[in-house]
């Protein structure tokens, strides 16, 4: 993967929640998406999926930082000591990684298909 998550800052508290990742790589950032998931007993990961966020596509460079916030808001890159920063939100209506239990999960997407459940 050409993208990795560092942390997730802020568990619990909605303002300041944020899921913390780094470019290894040059990468299309819309190839990637970060889901809200648990543990099973036995300490995998389940396969229970309760939130996901489909980033836009867009290129981030080797190097470079995303946010994903949970809260609204707008994106945008900063840079701040030398660091780009590019930010992202879910715009989810209460916190995410509220749970001991919670996993951080993302998944690079290689090929999609999009189909229609109702109407024409």
């Amino acid at each position: 993967m050409k993208v990795k998550i560092i942390s997730v800052h802020g568990h619990g508290d909605y303002d300041k929640e944020y899921v913390y990742l780094q470019a290894l790589e040059d990468a299309d950032i819309g190839h990637y998406v970060l889901a809200d998931s648990t543990y099973n007993s036995n300490g995998t990961v389940s396969n229970k999926v309760r939130h996901t966020y489909w980033f836009p596509d867009g290129i981030v460079k080797k190097g470079s930082y995303i946010s994903l916030w949970t809260k609204p808001g707008k994106s945008s890159v900063s840079n701040s000591n030398g660091k780009t920063i590019h930010h992202y939100y879910w715009g989810l209506k209460e916190a995410v990684w509220n749970d001991e239990g919670d996993c951080a999960v993302l998944l690079e997407i290689g090929a999609w298909q999009a189909h229609r459940a109702k109407g024409k």
